[in-house]
């Protein structure tokens, strides 16, 4: 019985394959590039610095003060909505400067209760 299955089931496959190769060679395949032109880029490029009243996006996340945290390790999502936001990020708050997140830019600083 079980032999029956896999005979069968070598049969479907060997007709798919039949079936692939010959529709393969009689339609032209679309030839795909992951390559942006760039004049796609510089035309995106463009239209967002035409406005200068605007704030780039490292502008405005610059204007967020550091946010303080207690104790060593600061984690960031991005945003409290997690379809909005990134993965987790873990970030070590050691130094006396303020740590980046490497996905939103926001900065974290320890706070001390001294």
């Amino acid at each position: 019985m079980a032999m029956m299955g896999a005979k069968r089931g070598f049969s479907i496959a060997s007709n798919l394959i039949k079936s692939l190769n010959s529709s393969s060679s009689t339609t032209s395949i679309r030839p795909f590039s992951g390559v942006v032109s760039s004049e796609i880029t510089t035309s995106h490029t463009a239209k967002w610095m035409q406005d200068t009243t605007k704030k780039s996006p490292m502008e405005l996340i610059n204007e967020v003060p550091p946010i303080k945290v207690e104790g060593r390790t600061a984690v960031c999502e991005g945003d409290t909505d997690p379809a909005l936001g990134h993965p987790i990020e873990f970030i070590c708050l050691d130094k006396s400067e303020p740590a980046i997140c490497k996905y939103c830019g926001l900065r974290y600083v320890q706070d001390h209760h001294h």
